[in-house]
Parts: structure tokens; sequence; C-alpha cells
């Protein structure tokens, strides 16, 4: 009975002991666990807000752009939506986001980045989304859902666009939208160790690093939430069907372990105020098992050594010395087992500590770089401007030299007249003085028209006036060079809407350029051209120089791209023409000439005949842009 009763009580400690250490082993497991889910929680949401939140300023950008907003001024009849489709399909290239379009004042798309996909938004309707609403009740506008034509998941971000001739407190004439996808921050999510979720306010699983999560309910949905639902169409006919996650045990710090699909994790979650979101992540608890394990074996063993000391002992009642000394060597042992025990939980508890610092530094570092990135974008925004307005300034000096050059020649000869007594001759260099003056004032008004960069008002203006004062300009030159100059227009008079301060700045540049190109040609000749055909008319510039190379016709537009040596020109004088015609409605073209040299066109828009604003056109003066 003695040996039963002792066999009893060293299974029943053993046991207890066991249960013990698991416990233990547990709590300080789980511990661990939650503090490793709370970093990489944090690393993913500062992850996930910079992905987003980089692409906010994008639709307020494009909705500032003079060609949208003379888009959304004209009458539809009148607009031509090429050009505006294929500049919001380059920003969308640029920028990485899935789609940007354009809606009107009743949320019908009429410009969009897909216009050629078969599944494009043009004509399709989107008052009912919710960024609509926001951005055409004049603020930023911000919108998670299914795509109603592509079916992908996407984040919108819209802004409102005033047109041209809105006045202030007037309503939005339309609204920009931008489509980002979330494929790319999901694939990151897939290289941890956990499975990621992103949830909304009515607990629908909208963004997953386990395709098989997205699109469920982390709670069954009543019919009214589901109503709400499809009003928007946020998740299309999606079933959302229950994810099924059943909660086993709370414990501090918000955690929760939880059963999903026969696996057990814990769950640990963060709000994302700014989106209306939370962020939960579910980490399996593998590791908490096992130390559990390894808790049990510990405390069991260390009871088994203290049973066997106990009985080796009372076996040997007799052999008391001996006994001690083995008694005392145990303790020794256990004591030394328990000190490398406690050193190791130590070393451990001081890595996990040094590892969470490291995160946060590694945060704090990430939201100091994405400010220093915003910082440095505005910078090199207004470093571009400066240089544009001083390579004009500089431009426009080196044009007022031959009117300063022209106005001493008449002036001395007017001195001249009037001691000789032919009064009527001085008075005519005089006039000739005050023109001159007259245009230079022009010149210097045009550069502060062009650093406001303001909406100005587009006005009928003759083609071949504007040729006549742009060749006024290069009239020494072209006489010092021997060049010939072809006019190629009919007697009539051909009309475009422009400004005639702006399309004689481009004309001046294009025949600066064609002139350095022929500076090293024997016959040099000049060829410019105006032809009007249905409601276009296309101005030409041509030469017989050298041409342009491969590099030239791909490279040409971009700013700062010269093939001038080093001191010669910025590379911003093509670019800054461009920019020009494109406001004003049209497009420029350069091509190489199968006879030799090149060829500049210009189409702008076609008007009727003069008006009282048009019939000054040569009286407006222009600065030759920096001839790239």
């Amino acid at each position: 009975m003695k040996y039963l009763l002792a066999s009893a009580a060293l299974i029943g400690g053993l046991a207890l002991t066991a249960w013990q250490g698991a416990l233990l082993a547990r709590e300080q497991a789980l511990e661990s666990l939650i503090q490793s889910a709370g970093n990489d929680l944090r690393l993913s949401q500062a992850n996930l807000t910079g992905y987003l939140t980089r692409h906010d300023y994008l639709p307020h950008l494009l909705a500032t752009r003079e060609s949208v907003r003379r888009f959304l001024a004209q009458s539809p009849a009148e607009r031509e939506p090429v050009p505006l489709n294929r500049l919001l399909d380059r920003t969308r290239a640029r920028a990485g986001v899935y789609d940007v379009y354009l809606l009107n004042r009743s949320g019908t798309a009429i410009a969009a980045s897909n216009w050629q996909r078969p599944d494009s938004f043009l004509g399709h309707n989107y008052a009912f989304r919710g960024y609509y609403r926001q951005a055409i009740n004049g603020r930023g506008g911000r919108f998670h859902a299914l795509g109603t034509q592509s079916g992908a998941r996407g984040y919108y971000f819209s802004a409102p666009v005033w047109d041209a001739d809105s006045h202030a407190g007037d309503a939005p004439d339309g609204v920009m939208v931008v489509k980002v996808g979330l494929d790319a921050i999901e694939a990151e999510w897939q290289r941890l160790g956990a499975r990621l979720l992103v949830t909304d306010i009515n607990g629908i699983v909208f963004m997953a690093s386990d395709p098989a999560l997205r699109l469920t309910a982390m709670q069954p949905l009543s019919d009214s939430a589901r109503r709400g639902l499809r009003t928007t169409r946020r998740y299309a006919d999606e079933p959302l069907p229950d994810l099924g996650l059943e909660i086993t045990e709370s414990l501090a710090e918000g955690a929760r372990l939880i059963r999903l699909e026969n696996a057990e994790y814990l769950s640990l979650s963060r709000p994302m105020a700014r989106f209306n979101w939370s962020l939960r992540i579910l980490k399996p608890l593998t590791p908490v098992i096992r130390a559990q394990w390894l808790g049990a074996l510990g405390a069991g063993g260390a009871w088994m050594l203290l049973a066997l000391g106990g009985a080796i002992g009372w076996q040997r009642q007799r052999l008391r010395r001996e006994r001690e000394r083995f008694a005392e060597r145990e303790r020794n042992t256990l004591a030394q087992a328990r000190d490398e025990l406690e050193r190791h939980v130590a070393t451990r508890t001081e890595e996990l500590l040094a590892s969470n610092r490291h995160l946060s530094q590694e945060i704090e570092e990430r939201k100091r770089a994405e400010e220093s990135l915003r910082q440095t974008r505005d910078e090199l925004v207004q470093a571009a401007r400066l240089a544009v307005l001083g390579q004009l300034a500089a431009s426009i000096n080196h044009e007022l030299n031959q009117p300063l050059t022209a106005i001493r020649a008449y002036a001395d000869n007017a001195r001249i007249l009037l001691e000789r007594d032919r009064p009527a001759e001085a008075t005519a260099n005089l006039v000739q003085i005050a023109e001159l003056i007259e245009r230079m004032a022009t010149i210097s008004a045009q550069l502060r028209q062009f650093s406001r960069q303001g909406s100005e008002r587009l006005t009928q203006v003759s083609v071949q006036a504007c040729f006549d004062y742009a060749l006024r300009l290069f009239h020494s030159r072209l006489v010092e060079s021997n060049l010939r100059v072809n006019k190629c227009w009919a007697a009539q008079t051909l009309w475009v809407r422009a400004d005639p301060v702006r399309l004689e700045q481009v004309l001046v540049n294009l025949i600066g350029n064609a002139l350095q190109a022929m500076h090293d040609t024997e016959d040099p000749h000049l060829e410019l051209s105006a032809t009007r055909d249905g409601g276009w008319v296309t101005l030409g510039v041509a030469d017989n120089g050298t041409g342009l190379t491969e590099e030239g016709l791909t490279h040409l537009f971009e700013p700062f791209y010269t093939t001038r040596a080093a001191g010669k020109g910025l590379g911003l004088g093509l670019s800054i023409s461009q920019r020009i015609i494109t406001d004003l409605g049209g497009r420029l073209e350069a091509q190489n000439r199968e006879a030799g040299g090149a060829l500049f066109l210009i189409h702008l828009p076609a008007t009727s005949g003069a008006t009282d604003d048009a019939s000054g056109t040569t009286d407006h003066a222009s600065g030759a842009i920096d001839h790239e």
C-alpha cells in the first residue's frame, strides 16, 4: 500500500508540474507572439497608408490642368476627346495607377485612360459612387470598391474640376477620378509568416494576403447592410459569404485567440481611421504550442529529477553523508539549469525589445523619407518653373537687342534729317521708334503673363500676320545669310483661335531653329506654309538643313534635351512651344522631309473670320524662346 501511495504521489506531482510548466511557457510565448504581431501590424499599416496616400495629390493636379478645364468648358459637339484621353493614359502609365478618367457634372465619363479598351468607362454613369458625390460637393473624395466594368478591386481618389469660365461659389463642372490597384501591396503581405486582411465598417474583408479570404464577411450581414451596399454597388453582385471565424479566448491588449478553417490563430487588429478601415493580422499558434510542449517536458523532467533524488535519499538513509553530498550535487544541477533558463529568457527578452526598437526606428525613417520625397518633388517643380522663366527672360533679352539697334539708327537719322530741315521724314523715323518701343513693352508684358500662368482669353488671329511679324525679327539675319524665304499660302487670310503673342513666340522659336540648322548649308532656303482643312489650320516651318536624327525625333519635345554644345541652350524651347500649342487647343509635330531638312507642323482650330479682338494681331510683340 505504501508503494502504491508513493507511486500515485509521484505521478500526480509529475502531472501537476508539467501542467504548471506548460501554462508558464504558454503565457510567455503568447506575450512574445503578441509583441511580434503588433510590430508586423504597425509596419504593415504604415506601408499601406504610404502606398495609398502617395497618389492623393494626382486628381487635384489633373483638375487644375488648363486642357482639362477647357475641355469641360466646351460643348459636347466642340470637344475633341482624343488628346485628353491620351494625356490621361500617359499620366496613368507614369504614376503606376489602374485608370484615370473625367466625369461631367451628371457623373458620366467623358474622357478616360482606357478609352481604347473594350471595358472603357466612356459613356457610363458613376453618379451612384461615393467619390462622385464627395467631389461634386466641392471637396476631395475617397472610395474603395469593385470596378463595375473590370470587376477589379481598387481605391479611388477624386477631385472637383471647375472649367475655365467658372467663378467663385460655382458648383464643380466635373470630377477627376484616379483608381489605384491593390495587388502590389497584397503581394508584399504574402512574404510575412501571417495572414493580413483589411475590413471595412461593415466587417467585409476588402483586402487580404490570402485570396481565399477576400470579399467575405467577418460576421453574417443583415438585409439592411446588403441593401446599402447594393445602392453604391461597392461590391457589385458578390455573395459576401460568412468567413466562419470563431473567437475562443480574449487576451490582453485587445488580442484574441480564434479558430478559422480548423486552425488556431492569434488575432490582433488596429484601426485605420483615415480610411474608416481596420487592419487585422492572424498569427499561427505553432510557436505557442511548441513552447507548451517544451515547458511541460522541462518541468516534468525537473520533477522527475527531484523525485529521483528523494527516492535515492530515502533508500540510502543509512548513508546520510553520501546522500547529503548527492542531494547537494542535484541542487546545484537544478540551480544551474534554473539560472541558464533565466539567462535564456532574459536574452530572448532583450532580443525582442531590440527588434521592437529597430522596427519603430524603421517606421519613423520611412515617414521622414516620405516627407523628404514630397518636399523634393515640390522643389523640383518650382526649380523647373524658374528655369523656364529664366530661359524665356534670356531669349526675350536677346530679341530686344535688334529693336534697340533699330531705335538707335532711327534716332540718328531723325537728328540728321532735322538738321537738314526735313521734318516730314524725321517724323516718319520717330513713328517707327514709337512702334518699336511699343513692341518691346509688349515683349516684357508677355514674360509677366507667362510667369502667372493664368487663363487667357483667346481671340481670332491672322496666321499670315503672325508669320510676317516673326520674319521681321529675323530680317537682318535673313539678309546677311542671303537666305531665300518661300511663303506658301493663299491670298485669302487664314484665321485661327489663339493668343497672338504666344503663337508668335512659337513661330519665332521654330524659325530660329531652322536658321540654326541651315547655318552650314550652301543654298539655304526657308519654306513657310499655311493651309486649312475643315476645322483645322496647319502652319508649317521647313528648312533644307541637316534634318533630325532618330534619337532627336524620339526625345525632341522632352525638357532639357538639346543637341547643341554645352552652354548654347537649356533644351527648353521646343518643350515650351509644345506646351503653348497644347494650351491653345492644338498640337505640334516634327518630321524629316524627303528632300532633306526638317519640317515642323502646328495644327490649330480654325475660325471663320476676323473680329475686333483679332484685328490688331500684328500690334502684339513676341519674344523668341531659346532655339534648341
